[in-house]
């Protein structure tokens, strides 16, 4: 092996096998295959291909700190038999991938060679900063490629979790409150203000605002944001509106129904149709109080899968965007071996 640009370059009798049959590498001659140091590890570990000298691996922790953990997040993608083309080898391929994107997945079954990737993939460190900005326009444009948006979630004791970035468009079946509602609800007489801060209208028989108010025996409960919604849609004064007042009128104007989430750990749950008819889908998360990094966003993700419902985060670009941190289907959930 000789080294190049930051990688190796290899030489050896399996250049060809590796890149046939395994879809390793990038091709430089027949004979010559390019290696990144992730790969040239998987190789010595896998594919029975000795390190360049004794030294190697001390010598490329020192040049690339990072290189542990990027190797395991390979050797997870691999071991049940993906192609991964990291995207530095990619160049040749003209596969569009997004600048944030660290590689690209393939199905045992196909070669890059003759098709095109399914999934695009980044990772992170569990105690990296979300920007869940940069992480809904990464997401929206694999997306529009009909890929997956892939990451992969490494900690300490080099253990890996695989999510999906999904961009969510709940919608629901119930119908939006005009302004007229707003106004007859602003009209109604003999509202009573609680210790709470939310509002008690007494004894409203033919309610007819379903996804408006939670009922109760002797009249609705309105709270604060819906109160305040209220008041800005009865005067003109959209504008005005806090941002968790907005969040709350874009789910009403999709034809859901938003209750409190706090027994599930988010601001908002919400339905798609009446709650006597199925369970709340979605658990909403205000902006100022959404995770902050990857380990608290997998325990969210994870919290909430337990229960059937997917945890979607807020975003304004224009108008509202709501972003999940899925867990893919247990066919497609890439972790490491097991080391003790």
């Amino acid at each position: 092996m000789n080294s190049d640009r930051g990688g190796w370059e290899y030489r050896g009798s399996a250049s060809n096998r590796l890149w046939h049959k395994s879809a390793l590498g990038e091709v430089i001659s027949e004979d010559c295959l390019y290696l990144t140091d992730a790969e040239v590890i998987f190789c010595h570990e896998h594919r029975n291909i000795e390190l360049p000298h004794e030294n190697w691996m001390i010598q490329c922790m020192k040049r690339n700190p990072k290189i542990l953990d990027e190797y395991t997040i390979l050797e997870s993608l691999r071991k049940p038999g993906n192609k991964i083309m990291i995207a530095v080898n990619s160049e040749s391929f003209d596969l569009s991938e997004e600048r944030e994107t660290w590689g690209l997945r393939w199905p045992s079954d196909t070669h890059p060679r003759d098709s095109k990737p399914i999934s695009e993939i980044r990772w992170f460190h569990s105690s990296e900063k979300l920007d869940f900005e940069k992480l809904l326009n990464w997401a929206t444009n694999v997306k529009e490629k009909k890929r997956i948006a892939e990451v992969l979630i490494i900690d300490n004791e080099l253990s890996v979790v695989t999510y999906h970035i999904e961009i969510i468009n709940p919608k629901g079946i119930l119908d939006v409150p005009t302004k007229k509602d707003y106004i007859d609800i602003s009209n109604i007489e003999g509202k009573i203000k609680l210790s709470n801060g939310n509002i008690f209208i007494p004894n409203n028989y033919d309610w007819k605002y379903e996804n408006i108010g939670i009922p109760h025996t002797n009249g609705r409960i309105i709270d604060a944001d819906i109160e305040k919604i209220i008041e800005h849609k009865t005067n003109g004064s959209e504008m005005d509106m806090s941002i968790s007042e907005k969040i709350v009128l874009d789910l009403l104007e999709r034809g859901l129904h938003p209750r409190p989430g706090f027994k599930y750990g988010s601001k908002w749950r919400c339905y798609e149709t009446n709650i006597e008819e199925d369970h709340a889908p979605w658990l909403v998360v205000h902006p100022d109080n959404g995770p902050e990094n990857w380990e608290e966003a997998c325990l969210i993700s994870r919290l909430a899968s337990g229960v059937n419902k997917k945890w979607l985060f807020p975003i304004i670009n224009e108008k509202w965007h709501y972003l999940s941190i899925t867990r893919p289907p247990a066919d497609s959930r890439w972790n490491n071996p097991i080391r003790r």
